[in-house]
């Protein structure tokens, strides 16, 4: 299913891009070293219900995974890049923490996804990575206009992966969103320009380039969710909903407040 929005519903997206941009931020400043990933889960939750909004993780049970994912925001450490469930474990110096988060609000969903050096060290490897997730996703953005392909967003964001030295997973990418998290059209991390699906105004996109240091294969978790780099490399992630315009792409999960 691919959904077109109308000026009405853009409104509504726009606030829901607001929240969890918000959310995430505030969830960023409150991962100190020490922090429980169950209680930035508990935060999240109350941050979400606070705002009238509803999960779209709690009961999503896709194929990928096993039965609801239960939780309110994925946590994602080191080497675990995509569907970081919740667990009993404390944050440490160092450590890469990935976020990532969906909600509705007023019938519209966003997606967004930010990773981060928790504590006072800062692995300049990691910094690196996670700074070139954030340039895909620039590029991603900046190819995403009135009459352009999926391809050219693909390739926009694989150009730069691969420009970096990161082996580039072609099973996960971005997706079509609207009133449901997950739709069509899929949007790869690499792809050939000119192909795929045509875009227009009023479709909303959740680009999210990833990579893992040294490979592109991934293992997952004994939880049934949590998707791992098979080497134990570590990991960065970083996503924006977007909306496509008559001017180009609006980004909907920009902070309000930083």
């Amino acid at each position: 299913m691919i959904e077109i929005l109308n000026p009405a519903e853009l409104v509504r997206a726009r606030d829901t891009g607001a929240l969890v941009a918000d959310i995430l931020q505030e969830m960023k400043r409150r991962s100190a070293v020490g922090v429980n990933l169950l209680d930035i889960d508990r935060w999240t939750k109350k941050m979400i219900e606070d705002a009238g909004a509803q999960s779209c993780y709690v009961d999503y049970a896709p194929s990928f995974g096993r039965g609801p994912f239960g939780h309110y925001i994925c946590t994602a450490v080191n080497d675990a890049v995509l569907h970081g469930m919740p667990h009993d474990y404390r944050l440490a110096d160092g450590d890469l923490l990935t976020l990532d988060l969906a909600v509705i609000l007023h019938g519209v969903a966003a997606d967004s996804a930010i990773s981060f050096i928790v504590g006072e060290s800062q692995p300049p490897e990691s910094l690196a990575m996670i700074t070139t997730t954030e340039r895909a996703l620039a590029a991603g953005i900046g190819a995403a206009r009135p009459g352009a392909r999926i391809g050219d967003l693909s390739h926009a964001i694989g150009s730069v992966l691969s420009e970096a030295g990161y082996p580039i997973n072609m099973e996960f990418g971005g997706h079509g969103i609207g009133s449901t998290m997950h739709q069509d059209p899929h949007i790869a991390n690499d792809g050939r320009p000119g192909r795929g699906y045509k875009l227009r105004p009023g479709l909303l996109l959740a680009l999210e380039p990833w990579v893992m240091a040294d490979t592109d294969e991934l293992v997952t978790d004994a939880d049934g969710w949590t998707l791992r780099s098979a080497t134990g490399c570590r990991t960065a992630h970083s996503e924006h909903t977007i909306a496509i315009t008559d001017d180009g792409a609006e980004i909907l999960t920009l902070p309000t407040a930083t």
